[in-house]
């Protein structure tokens, strides 16, 4: 009777004008072949990260190296000029500064 353990990126979705990548991880416990258990994880990978110092904004690529293969090549295709600044637009808005 071996138990084994796998896990598997099951659903990715790219999501809104930004083109977030939602990526849906399952964890499987199977023992001689019949599936015992399924658990899952999400996690989203945005295309800008953004911070303000204060008096000025700073945007930067999100760094993509630690994701799957597919999910780099999602982002490649999608994560466009036009999404970067769509993102980098709704970053401004939804996390103003507190003074």
């Amino acid at each position: 009777m071996a138990i084994v353990k796998t896990t598997e990126e099951d659903k990715i979705e790219v999501i809104g004008e930004a083109r977030d990548i939602q990526v849906r991880t399952a964890t499987v416990l199977k023992e001689d072949g019949v599936e015992l258990a399924r658990t899952f994880h999400r996690h989203t990978v945005e295309c800008i990260t953004s911070s303000h110092d204060g008096s000025s904004w700073t945007h930067a690529d999100t760094d993509i190296s630690g994701e799957s293969a597919e999910v780099q090549g999602i982002a490649t295709a999608v994560w466009t000029t036009a999404a970067k600044n769509a993102k980098k637009a709704a970053n401004e808005l939804t996390e103003l500064p507190t003074e």
